[in-house]
């Protein structure tokens, strides 16, 4: 028992080295990253009057990011493009390069994922631009897949109403011999969560370069 408080001293050291090598050398390392232009100057610093990357994600993608989350893509889709030779993720297109740590600087929660069940969603707005895609897309993937998607339809966040007028400028736009068109008459209209998960999954691009991660031309 005399030798209690030199194990006791033992263990307080071993537990401060130890946070010093995971926790701060990594903020170190990681904490004083920012926003940068793709080139630096002569000196090391951001080019001034060039645009700053990563961009800000809006208020509107911002709260499609909830509903992102709200909904579990997390748990089926990654937001990390793997570098060359650590997976096929370049070869398949999902990104033009890697991504690296201050591709995330910008967002107070980042979604890197659990598993691939579903494709890499890191560029999924570079790779697809056309915002009636992903609505078709998330009011049932079928639609945009050849019919063998497993991805679950997410109908609910759209209501399906009797066309009033000349209809609305927001309705999903079907493929006139589409099995999944509404009955004539009615029309598939997105609520404000639709369009705002939309607007994020349009946010998720990596099309710019950085100091330490070029896109390869």
């Amino acid at each position: 028992m005399k030798n209690l408080p030199l194990l006791f001293c033992g263990i307080l050291i071993a537990l401060a080295f130890s946070f010093t090598g995971l926790v701060l050398s990594s903020y170190i390392q990681l904490g004083s990253l920012a926003q940068t232009t793709e080139t630096l100057d002569e000196v090391g610093n951001p080019v001034a009057g060039d645009p700053l990357y990563p961009a800000k994600m809006s208020g509107s993608a911002q709260q499609g990011k909830a509903v992102y989350t709200d909904l579990g893509c997390v748990y089926c889709h990654t937001q990390q493009v793997r570098r060359a030779g650590y997976g096929s993720d370049i070869e398949r297109e999902w990104g033009k390069r890697h991504t690296v740590a201050r591709d995330y600087v910008t967002q107070g929660t980042v979604l890197l994922g659990r598993q691939r069940v579903g494709p890499d969603l890191m560029t999924i707005g570079d790779r697809q631009s056309d915002a009636n895609w992903h609505h078709l897309h998330l009011y049932n993937p079928k639609i945009t897949s050849g019919g063998v998607s497993t991805m679950p339809q997410y109908a609910f966040l759209y209501e399906t109403r009797a066309i009033e007028g000349a209809g609305s400028v927001h309705a999903l736009q079907f493929e006139a011999d589409s099995n999944y068109a509404p009955a004539a008459g009615y029309e598939v209209v997105p609520t404000d969560r639709a369009e705002a998960l939309v607007e994020y999954l349009l946010s998720l691009q990596l099309n710019y370069s950085l100091p330490e991660a070029q896109i390869s031309e």
